[in-house]
């Protein structure tokens, strides 16, 4: 069977980090969405997403396609379900569809001639920024348990400090020496080839991902997920980095997520409460302004490519977009668009020609070419939140 992960109605509201990838490939738990997917399928996946994302996202439709709202992250009874579907089968939650049989010569898509299955247990899904963060517990227990069973961890080190060494699963290549790890509140997962540098103290639930970094005396708090060949030090709780970004410092970096490429300067820190213990609210690029998360606790949400120096500050509830870089004394407002360069005293146009040579070495640090893909898409994105920047 061909299977197509899809969007959904959740593109928006997960902005800025879908500005750049496909809901698919957002990470949470252990793995990315599309990674969950494909390892209970036992299948590759392709994806339907915005246009100029897909030439590095490309469909690939064949004569019989499952569609997955790439929202609902799997679990081994909604996954058989989604293996089972036939033509005319659709799998829905409540009013949400989850997943869907289509054919190559199928005109249209009309639920009203199908055969409709109701899933009425539970799942996760992501559906808001926030929700990366705060479900970010239960996905790493979940991938956890999946990825761990039938499999034997590798030897803790006799240095490491352990408690509850049942919830520890180490893989081939990772380095840990004199390090304190505590999985009695929830599953510690040390990736391939990553290292905890010695001093650190960890509390679970945590996923340190493949080639990532916990650096010298860092205070980790679950429930984080370092994502691959991402650096963490300083202090660290309830966060979500995804791959090759960088908080290596001092500093407090709390119920956050940093999208890919992304840098942390020494000593800077977020608020995630604010001093009236209110509910936060983030921006939101649907209604284009604060929206309620529910949340008492919310910190930063800063998009790829974006950067801040040294001692930034940022307030609670603060949404950095793509490719920013903010830097200076003071609080910088807690929306900045993306391509904005500047801070407190004010921002300017952070031109694409001076972005993309940052983007190149960067990426070139790890190996990665930044291609005329990466260039299209940054374009895109520096086009469509000009409407946000005061040129």
């Amino acid at each position: 069977m061909n299977y197509i992960l899809f969007d959904g109605p959740a593109r928006n509201a997960l902005l800025p980090f879908t500005f750049t990838r496909p809901v698919a490939d957002i990470l949470v738990g252990i793995m990315t969405i599309r990674q969950k997917w494909e390892l209970h399928l036992g299948s590759t996946t392709t994806t339907l997403t915005e246009e100029y994302l897909s030439d590095k996202y490309p469909m690939v439709e064949l004569e019989g396609n499952v569609m997955i709202n790439a929202s609902f992250l799997p679990n081994a009874v909604l996954a058989e379900l989604v293996s089972n579907l036939q033509p005319n089968q659709a799998i829905f939650k409540k009013d949400e569809i989850i997943a869907f049989y289509t054919s190559e010569n199928q005109e249209e898509v009309n639920f009203d001639t199908y055969e409709i299955f109701e899933y009425n247990n539970d799942c996760i899904t992501i559906e808001n920024t926030w929700d990366i963060f705060s479900k970010n517990d239960t996905a790493i227990r979940e991938d956890f348990e999946f990825i761990t069973q039938n499999r034997q961890s590798q030897p803790i080190p006799i240095s490491v400090n352990v408690i509850a060494s049942e919830n520890v699963f180490i893989e081939e290549g990772a380095k840990l020496e004199y390090v304190t790890l505590n999985a009695s509140k929830g599953p510690i997962y040390i990736g391939k080839d990553s290292e905890i540098m010695e001093g650190a103290v960890i509390r679970g639930p945590f996923a340190l991902c493949e080639k990532a970094q916990v650096k010298m005396g860092a205070k980790v708090y679950g429930a984080t997920t370092v994502g691959p060949a991402s650096r963490i030090g300083g202090e660290v709780k309830n966060s979500v980095l995804f791959a090759n970004s960088n908080k290596g410092h001092e500093g407090y970096l709390g119920d956050s997520v940093l999208g890919e490429w992304c840098n942390i300067g020494a000593d800077s820190n977020n608020s995630n409460l604010k001093n009236n213990y209110e509910e936060v609210r983030l921006w939101s690029y649907q209604t284009e302004g604060f929206a309620k998360t529910g949340l008492q606790f919310c910190g930063l949400m800063m998009g790829d490519h974006s950067k801040c120096g040294i001692n930034t500050m940022f307030n609670t509830g603060t949404v950095v977009g793509v490719s920013a870089n903010i830097f200076g004394s003071g609080f910088p407002r807690n929306f900045v668009p993306s391509f904005s360069w500047g801070g407190a005293s004010g921002f300017t146009t952070y031109l694409t020609k001076k972005a993309f040579e940052t983007a190149r070495l960067v990426m070139a640090r790890r190996n990665i070419v930044f291609d005329e893909k990466e260039a299209a898409i940054l374009e895109h994105v520096f086009d469509v939140t000009k409407k946000y920047r005061k040129e």
